[in-house]
């Protein structure tokens, strides 16, 4: 049986699309996922791009960027702080 499919969050820049990457509450970088496109916007917003992909391919992807893991529908995130570029960063809460 194949691996399910992840909706997982990008960011669309010129002809590129790339990962967004996130820091937990204790500053690790880590990725998300999400089990739907619905959890996806219940936390990030209806308009916010998204790819899927499997969990093998994302981790793959992941290999080699000091990533500390993939958290799976998180329960939200919060403003960086405010040393952290507030375009790239948000803290995750992890439920």
């Amino acid at each position: 049986m194949p691996d399910p499919l992840l909706v997982v969050p990008v960011r669309e820049g010129k002809g590129t699309v790339s990962l967004r990457l996130f820091r937990t509450t204790a500053g690790n970088r880590t990725a998300v996922a999400f089990s739907s496109p619905l959890a996806l916007a219940r936390v990030l917003g209806a308009d916010h791009r998204w790819i899927r992909l499997s969990e093998p391919a994302l981790r793959h992807m992941l290999a080699g960027l000091s990533v500390t893991g993939v958290v799976l529908d998180p329960a939200g995130t919060t403003p960086a702080r405010p040393s952290a570029p507030s375009h790239d960063v948000h803290h995750l809460r992890v439920a």
